[in-house]
């Protein structure tokens, strides 16, 4: 069984990003920061994910580079271990969910992107 969140459209996903990042006084270049660290995905190509209806599933599938320091993201999201999720695609959503928490908390952003 595959979970609902994989078929939605990542555009439908990314405004609820956005309002959490500006509402906690951050920018949208940030969060493109992040995206991109995690991903790979330069504006073009994000844009383009946005607007073409791209589910969350095929967005992460087709990422351009997936960061291999991203498993040193750690700690809880959505009460959930993020060590402890075996799916991999639950597993990148909730890594850029817990990377958005980050950005959002105030983080410093070279902590954020495990420099």
């Amino acid at each position: 069984m595959t979970h609902r969140i994989y078929s939605m459209a990542f555009g439908s996903v990314y405004p609820a990003y956005v309002a959490k990042v500006e509402r906690k006084g951050r920018t949208v270049a940030e969060l493109h920061e992040v995206i991109a660290w995690l991903t790979g995905y330069d504006a073009e190509q994000l844009a383009g994910a946005i607007a073409d209806g791209t589910d969350m599933q095929t967005f992460f599938d087709r990422a351009p580079q997936m960061n291999p320091n991203r498993a040193l993201i750690t700690g809880i999201i959505c009460g959930v271990k993020l060590a402890e999720i075996t799916d991999p695609v639950m597993r990148e959503i909730r890594y850029l969910d817990k990377l958005v928490d980050e950005l959002a908390k105030g983080r410093k952003m070279d902590k954020i992107l495990r420099s």
